[in-house]
């Protein structure tokens, strides 16, 4: 049998990161957190500094909250996989992952969440919370200590731009020690001075009304072709992202006078907001949000998120959200202009967007009031031409304005919004499904799609007024964004019955419909309008995106799109595919395995019985591997389970030493050194798109020179049912 360094790594394993050598670097000393080598963390510096007065010293002892934002982790094969999820006829497509399966393959280590919180605790700060997806840790200190830790300045500015408002900010980027800069992404909450708006619009002050006025649910659903879905969201959950609070009491009024019901709507408060007690003056914003949900799915469920409205806010609703594992779309329509907001804040919720991709959320997001100068009512000024984040956001749906035009309760004509938000991120690169818009340049351009939002057509509302509650008439890209996930609420109804998975990442399906010839049928293409710098056009523009929904034409096209999970059919046995699943017969047949890896030393245990598949564990430059072949009956659901067990004398938190899971060559799990844990943990893949196929399950694992890890399988299955 061959020798095993086990011995070694559980001497290393207690010895502090800066006693031992990392993988295959030479063995002198790692540095040290608190080193004095330091590295910038670039963009973590408001662009309103540069444009504003700075009048002294924050006060030494000013607390202050701040988010460290940590890296994701083997970000190529996340592309990989996000791509494939959403592209019909891919093996993946539709196969979504979970919170945990998503933490466990891309998400920062446990390891990289104990390190930062190391450093943040030895400067002196208090370590709050950490997000369930270990993307954020949020910690509270002192104006001083944080300066020490982040190596900046905090200093109180005025803004001239915005009738002299007091904030404070760091002078310089924040950085960190260089041996916490391959872990850490960003930290925000270092200023207050960027703050989301709401994307909400009225004709004129008026006080409400006694009676609704405006667009109502029948008028809207009738227009756009949604009451003919068959669908009402019954099965759905929609989560509202907000940064204020409601009225339960004018939630019930609005369903009472159209008639509607379905679950009432539930607050989930984040980092300790709820402001339903005593709302404030985006009120109007959230109750806008929650009833044409409301009216376009009534038996959806919705969850409205309450953050604090701040940039560590946003990444942590946007954390909780996708680790809460309880939605399927997401509405937002509040942002700030892309040029306002630090590009590290920008990136950690985008972090957390990809997430989202990954698990099939939906994300639809409103492009903003003010044209292609979406800073207009903010520090940059009304003369940049620039987009509104998150509707930027590659992973978000932007959703644009229209003023629509109707006959009774169907579609008569529409036109661009003049003041419908548009252009060109300078953010976000052009994601590869961003084909057929006749737009040349290598950046992200939005929206991607629209509907009615001009206040002059706009909706009956009813929410608080300057005194009381009443009937309000409103418009804005507030209204478009919930209208759209409301569809989508819709889809994913209609998709479980079909057996089909749900909409998820709706962009590249979206993109696929409008370069096909189904697009006429699925979208009213809005041709007439503009706003400051862009006019519309026939198919794509920077002002309506694509058009506006014919809804079950876009339904029924993206149903039709292919690539789905071949159902049960009620012809198949339950059955456990796999020979010598546990190993305990002693051989590695009919598993093609490595020599030396089915094995009942004691050195290793197994799961169960004696035997198991130990694959690595020398500390030196090795590959072991692990396959079978069988094949799935047709119409059968399968999956394929194991359970790992790995150690590790490698103590960084770069991946040196990888296990990867194969099936008919495409990886579908990777596991390395850092996902060493004390036992055994069972992991589940669905194969389901492979049924009436003959597949390979292969294990590869590859260890680099130094420093020992072993990879433990035992008790696989691959069952059909």
């Amino acid at each position: 049998m061959r020798p095993r360094s086990l011995a070694l790594a559980a001497a290393l394993a207690v010895l502090p990161l800066a006693a031992i050598s990392l993988g295959t670097a030479p063995a002198q000393a790692a540095p040290s957190p608190n080193a004095t080598a330091r590295v910038a963390l670039p963009q973590t510096v408001t662009p309103a500094v540069a444009r504003s007065h700075r009048q002294g010293d924050l006060p030494a002892d000013r607390e202050i909250s701040v988010a460290v934002s940590l890296k994701l982790r083997n970000t190529a094969e996340l592309d990989r996989f996000l791509t494939a999820v959403a592209t019909p006829g891919t093996a993946e497509y539709g196969h979504y992952l979970t919170p945990a399966q998503f933490t466990d393959r891309f998400g920062p280590t446990a390891a990289d969440v104990e390190q930062v919180r190391a450093f943040l605790t030895a400067q002196g700060l208090k370590v709050d919370s950490v997000s369930a997806n270990r993307q954020v840790v949020n910690a509270t200190g002192t104006s001083a200590r944080l300066s020490a830790a982040f190596g900046t300045h905090e200093s109180t500015y005025t803004d001239p731009q915005q009738g002299g408002r007091v904030f404070f900010a760091n002078d310089a980027a924040a950085s960190v020690p260089a041996a916490l800069a391959g872990v850490v992404e960003g930290v925000s909450g270092l200023n207050d001075h960027t703050v989301r708006t709401t994307r909400l619009a009225k004709p004129q002050a008026s006080a409400p009304h006694a009676t609704p006025s405006g667009y109502g649910p029948a008028t809207y659903d009738g227009a756009y072709r949604l009451n003919q879905l068959g669908a009402d969201g019954t099965g759905s959950t929609v989560a509202l992202w907000e940064f204020d609070g409601y009225k339960s009491s004018n939630l019930t009024t609005y369903d009472s006078q159209f008639g509607l019901s379905g679950p009432a709507v539930t607050t989930v408060p984040v980092d300790g907001a709820n402001y339903d007690s005593k709302p404030g003056e985006g009120q109007g914003e959230v109750e806008l949000d929650s009833e044409i949900v409301r009216g376009v799915a009534p038996k959806a469920t919705q969850l409205v998120y309450e953050a604090p409205n701040s940039d560590q806010g946003e990444i942590d609703m946007a954390a909780k959200i996708v680790s809460d594992n309880r939605v399927s779309v997401i509405s937002i329509s509040w942002g700030s202009c892309e040029p306002d907001t630090t590009a590290s804040s920008m990136t950690a919720v985008n972090n957390s967007f990809k997430q989202a991709a990954a698990q099939g959320i939906s994300i639809f997001s409103a492009s903003g009031d003010d044209g292609s100068r979406d800073c207009t009512r903010s520090t940059s000024g009304s003369t940049v031409k620039a987009v509104d984040f998150p509707a930027s956001s590659p992973y978000n749906t932007g959703v644009g304005g229209t003023n629509l035009k109707v006959s009774g309760t169907s579609y008569s004509s529409e036109s661009a919004w003049s003041t419908a938000g548009g252009g060109v991120s300078t953010q976000f690169a052009k994601p590869s499904w961003q084909t057929g818009t006749n737009v040349t340049g290598t950046m992200r351009t939005v929206p991607d799609v629209s509907s009615n939002a001009d206040p002059n057509s706009g909706f009956a509302i009813y929410t608080q007024g300057s005194s009381a509650p009443g009937w309000q008439v409103y418009g804005g890209t507030s209204a478009a964004a919930p209208l759209w996930s409301g569809f989508a609420a819709l889809y994913n109804q209609k998709a479980k019955a079909a057996t089909k998975p749900v909409l998820g990442e709706a962009n590249p399906k979206i993109y696929a419909v409008t370069n096909s010839s189904s697009y006429g049928g699925a979208f009213h293409d809005v041709t007439s309008g503009a706003n400051q710098d862009f006019a519309t056009r026939a198919g794509y523009d920077q002002v309506t995106g694509w058009g506006s929904p014919v809804a079950d034409g876009l339904a029924n096209a993206l149903l039709g799109s292919g690539g789905t999970t071949p159902p049960p059919t009620g012809s198949c046995t339950a059955a456990q595919l796999l020979g010598n699943p546990g190993f305990e017969t002693g051989s590695a047949s009919p598993w093609t395995a490595s020599s030396g890896v089915v094995d009942n030393s004691s050195s290793e245990a197994a799961h169960g019985g004696s035997w198991k598949a130990w694959m690595d564990g020398y500390g030196s430059s090795h590959t072991d591997t692990l396959a079978q072949t069988v094949s799935i009956p047709a119409g059968c659901k399968a999956t394929f389970s194991y359970w790992l067990h790995v150690d590790t004398a490698e103590t960084s938190s770069t991946a040196y030493d990888k296990l990867t899971v194969t099936v008919n060559g495409t990886t579908v799990a990777t596991h390395s050194n850092v996902n060493a844990a004390t036992g055994y943990t069972q992991k589940s893949i669905d194969l389901s798109a492979y049924a009436g196929q003959s597949v390979t399950v292969k294990f590869s694992a590859v260890e680099d020179s130094s420093l020992q890890t072993s990879f433990v399988v035992d008790d696989t299955a691959l069952a059909v049912s």
